[in-house]
C-alpha cells in the first residue's frame, strides 16, 4: 500500500501493529531449555526472541532478508554543506548497480538481497535554507516509493541511502523534531574541515530558521527539511511495521528519517534494531533518543546501509544459536542450577 495521500500516512503512523506476544513467550521457554546458563549468550538471546515477536513464530528465520539503498540529491549541496559534489550521488549508485561498492559486499556477505532505488537523481529537491525541500506531493511520492520495496514475507528489512548533503537534511531534521539547533546535531558528514563544519552548522540553523513557523508535524517536518532518499526511508520503514517486518537500522541518516515520526510516536521503533553507532557525533545522541542500543561500535560513517549490513550477521549468529542449540533433554544435561 502507497501513501497517495496524507490520510493515509496519518493513520498508518497511528495504527501500528505490535509484535506477536504469544511467539515471543514460546522463543523465551526455547532459550530456557537450551544447554547454557540462562543470559549467558547476552543479547544474541534478547535478538532471537525479538525477531521471534515481530515474524511470529518460535523459531524465526534469516531466509527472505531485503537491502535497499535509496539515492537522492539535495538542492542544499550547492551551499557547499559536502566535501563532494552533487554529481557523486549518480556517480555512487553507478557504482552499486555495477557491485562495487562496500555494501554489494557487506550485504552479499550478510545474505541481503541488495536493491537500489534512484529518485529523480536529475531533480534535486529544494534548497531548503529558501523553499521547502519537497511540495506535499513530492514527499508523498517518495513516502510511497520506500513502501513500495517493503513486500509481505520478508523476515527482515535493511533501509539505506545515498545522496550528497544529506547528514545536513539529516541534522536539520533532528533539531526540528527532537529539540536543540544545529550545532547539537551536525558534523562532518563525507569528511567537512573545521571551516566546513561551520558553513555547515550556519546552513542548518538558516533552514531552521526559515521553517520555524511551518506545522511541527512528522510529515510536515520530513516535507520542508528531508529530501527524497530520506522520505523513502521514512516510508519503508512504517511500512515494515504495518507488515510486522522487523528492520534493521544503519546510521546517522537513516535514524534521522524516523526522528520525526518517533517523536510523535515513539513505539514507532519497537520493531527497530540499530544495527551500529557511528562516527557522525549526533548518531548516538539520536539512538538514545530513539531509545535504541546499537549493537556495534566500529566507528564507521559511510552510510548505503554498510553498518546495518554488518550487523545482520549478528543476528544470524543469534538465530543460528537460537534454532540449532540443543535443549537439556536432548542432550541428556541437567539443568539444575
Amino acid at each position: 500500500m502507497s501513501f497517495t495521500t496524507l490520510a493515509a500516512f496519518e493513520t498508518a503512523l497511528r495504527d501500528l501493529p505490535m509484535p506477536d506476544e504469544a511467539a515471543m513467550a514460546s522463543a523465551c521457554v526455547r532459550q530456557a531449555s537450551l544447554t547454557k546458563p540462562s543470559g549467558s549468550l547476552g543479547r544474541l538471546e534478547e535478538i532471537a526472541i525479538f525477531l521471534a515477536g515481530w515474524q511470529g513464530r518460535e523459531r524465526p528465520r534469516l531466509e527472505k532478508a531485503r537491502a535497499v539503498i535509496f539515492a537522492g540529491n539535495h538542492g542544499v549541496a550547492a551551499q557547499g554543506v559536502s566535501a563532494f559534489p552533487a554529481n557523486v550521488t549518480a556517480q555512487m549508485v553507478a557504482n552499486f548497480a555495477a557491485g562495487g561498492a562496500a555494501i554489494n559486499a557487506l550485504s552479499a556477505v550478510a545474505g541481503l538481497d541488495l536493491h537500489i532505488v534512484p529518485l529523480d537523481l536529475d531533480r534535486p529537491t529544494g534548497d531548503f535554507t529558501q523553499v521547502p525541500a519537497m511540495s506535499e506531493e513530492e514527499c508523498l511520492a517518495a513516502l510511497s516509493a520506500g513502501a513500495a520495496m517493503v513486500e509481505p514475507g520478508l523476515d527482515l528489512f535493511v533501509p539505506g541511502e545515498m545522496g550528497i548533503g544529506n547528514t545536513s537534511a539529516a541534522a536539520a531534521l533532528c533539531a526540528r523534531a527532537l529539540g536543540g539547533c544545529a550545532v547539537d546535531w551536525t558534523g562532518p558528514g563525507t569528511g567537512l574541515s573545521a571551516a566546513g563544519i561551520t558553513r555547515k552548522i550556519e546552513v542548518i540553523d538558516a533552514a531552521l530558521t526559515r521553517h520555524a513557523g511551518a506545522p511541527a508535524t512528522p510529515f510536515e517536518t520530513l516535507r520542508h527539511l528531508g529530501g527524497r532518499e530520506i522520505a523513502a526511508m521514512a516510508g519503508a520503514i512504517l511500512q515494515a511495521r504495518r507488515l510486522n517486518i522487523p528492520v534493521m537500522l544503519d546510521g546517522f541518516v537513516c535514524c534521522a528519517a524516523i526522528a520525526p515520526l518517533a517523536a510523535a510516536v515513539p513505539s514507532l521503533t519497537d520493531h527497530c534494531l540499530a544495527g551500529h553507532c557511528s562516527a557522525e557525533p549526533g548518531h548516538e545522541r539520536l539512538l538514545a533518543r530513539l531509545g535504541l542500543t546499537p549493537l556495534l561500535r566500529l566507528d564507521m560513517r559511510l552510510g548505503e546501509g554498510s553498518g546495518a549490513a554488518v550487523a545482520v550477521q549478528i543476528v544470524h549468529a543469534a538465530l543460528a544459536a537460537h534454532d540449532r542449540m540443543a535443549t537439556f533433554a536432548q542432550a541428556g544435561v541437567s539443568s539444575d542450577a
